[in-house]
């Protein structure tokens, strides 16, 4: 006779190329033909889990460590089949990153619009985010985002291109920066584009942009007003507009050599960006 005991703990694990959280196992199984038996499952990151075992029997102690496989130790130890698996895997999926992109057109591109359903954003005090959308090649992917991040909680989202670069959305209240916008603020109403660039410029790149602004342009789409500009370095194209009470800055930025082969399509990218 024995029993088992379950704690958790948090681990990640890849499915279809997300991170997606699941929970680890902890079992400890008392007195087993004379022998008493723990075995401990830990987080190891991403890769798996790693399962120590411990033997306690007559005057001798063996412990072993295995490198096992995070998919199939839930699948045997705590969900009891595949089937049940993937249920939690899509529960996983829903409770966290809300997907929001469309499939790609005739060109191969993808749209991405903020799901109303994603939580984020919502303090005491502020309206709800309105969703914004952008355009991407289909081989750019959302990522997580870490708190830690540079603009730490203000960053909404976060997509990557292995081969082209990368993508942050900054979604800020407008009161850090400009008082009396009431509700309903615009983008001009804070400031033209030298002023909100040297303001919040720091918020992208995170240091001082004087002699980094390349070119600056205003640009109004469906009565909404933004302004774009270039850096460099480093190498960024930043997207400037305001709605609601919140002031959206999205980035879009590569390493030289992305930059060089693939400008193109990065600028397609920043120009696509709307509040909608």
């Amino acid at each position: 006779m024995g029993t088992i005991l379950y704690s958790s703990c948090s681990f990640s694990w890849r499915y279809h190329q997300q991170i997606v959280p699941s929970n680890n196992l902890l079992a400890h199984s008392a007195l087993e033909n004379g022998i008493s038996r723990a075995k401990v499952a830990a987080c190891s990151g991403e890769s798996g889990l790693v399962v120590e075992e411990v033997e306690k029997g007559s005057g001798f102690m063996n412990r072993r460590s295995v490198l096992v496989s995070g998919t199939s130790l839930i699948s045997s130890a705590i969900l009891g089949s595949a089937r049940e698996g993937l249920a939690v895997v899509k529960q996983g999926l829903l409770a966290g990153r809300i997907p929001g992109l469309s499939e790609p057109d005739e060109q191969g591109w993808r749209t991405y619009r903020r799901p109303d359903e994603k939580s984020g954003g919502h303090g005491v005090g502020w309206s709800p985010i309105i969703p914004y959308a952008f355009s991407v090649p289909q081989d750019w992917e959302e990522v997580p985002v870490s708190i830690a991040d540079l603009g730490g909680t203000e960053i909404d989202l976060r997509f990557a291109s292995s081969k082209e670069g990368r993508i942050f959305v900054i979604v800020a209240p407008v009161l850090r920066f400009a008082d009396g916008l009431g509700e309903n603020a615009k983008i001009e109403l804070i400031g033209p584009p030298e002023k909100v660039i040297d303001a919040f410029g720091p918020e992208v790149i995170g240091e001082n942009v004087e002699g980094k602004v390349i070119s600056m342009n205003v640009a109004e789409h469906s009565g909404r007003t933004y302004y774009q500009y270039e850096l460099e370095p480093p190498h960024a194209l930043i997207t400037a507009t305001a709605a609601g009470n919140r002031l959206y800055l999205f980035n879009v930025t590569a390493s030289g050599l992305q930059w060089k082969r693939h400008y193109s399509d990065l600028k397609r990218i920043s120009d696509s960006f709307r509040v909608v």
